[in-house]
């Protein structure tokens, strides 16, 4: 009992501190303007109003969201590149417009958390169209992957968002144990080069990669890529 009662209470102090990191993030780069990463873990996107799972207990780019607006942003997009559906993050703005929620992830028939992620939710009452779903088969070349990237960051220019979240995922990378998509180390340097030309401030919140000894050179590329972009490095 005592040995369960530590492992919750660690659990709990975990997630707590995950959330404040995606808060201290997101106030940064509202303080500033300028792009912030937050090393969460455990990772959020899976929560829900009313659940947990897939190690998720709350939801930490929602929060980050939810901070912007309350902080006077009108409307914030949040792009999920995670290979796993973003299912806890639609579900919390579905029926809301003031997020749009954009996701890249594996085909839900096949993929974890199932159920949620199709192309045809889309939200609902005042939030129709503000949810946008790619389903990928398993071994999707990164090509398409990028084109329907280019085609979810045309959506978020369209509907106005003032602000960026990106719940960043790198279990799309090929030696991912529990992906089925083709990223290699250098295609990570061309994800941060597309978001950055967004143009929007950006806030990284980090979600899923399970290929241990590869996580950091991922991320840091996705972050070089966005930098080179910003900051004009040739």
């Amino acid at each position: 009992m005592l040995a369960e009662t530590s492992i919750t209470e660690g659990t709990f102090a975990a997630a707590l501190a995950s959330k404040d990191t995606a808060l201290a993030a997101i106030d940064h780069t509202l303080a500033t303007g300028e792009p912030t990463f937050g090393l969460c873990r455990p990772p959020g996107h899976h929560a829900a109003v009313d659940q947990f799972g897939g190690y998720c207990f709350f939801n930490n780019a929602a929060i980050a969201a939810q901070r912007a607006l309350d902080a006077g942003k009108r409307r914030v997009a949040i792009l999920d590149v995670d290979f796993h559906h973003g299912n806890g993050t639609q579900q919390i703005f579905y029926r809301r417009d003031d997020v749009l929620f954009a996701s890249l992830h594996g085909d839900p028939d096949v993929t974890f958390p199932y159920f949620s992620g199709y192309t045809d939710e889309t939200g609902e009452g005042v939030g129709e169209g503000f949810t946008i779903n790619y389903p990928l088969p398993p071994g999707t070349s990164v090509a398409t992957w990028m084109a329907a990237l280019d085609e979810a960051l045309a959506h978020i220019h369209r509907a106005e968002c003032e602000l960026l979240v990106v719940s960043l995922g790198v279990d799309i990378f090929e030696g991912d144990p529990i992906s089925a998509f083709t990223f290699q180390h250098v295609d990570f340097i061309a994800l941060g080069q597309r978001l950055a030309a967004a143009g929007l401030p950006c806030v990284f919140l980090m979600e899923g990669g399970y290929a241990v000894e590869d996580i950091g050179v991922n991320v840091v590329n996705v972050l070089q890529g966005f930098e080179e972009v910003t900051q004009g490095v040739k």
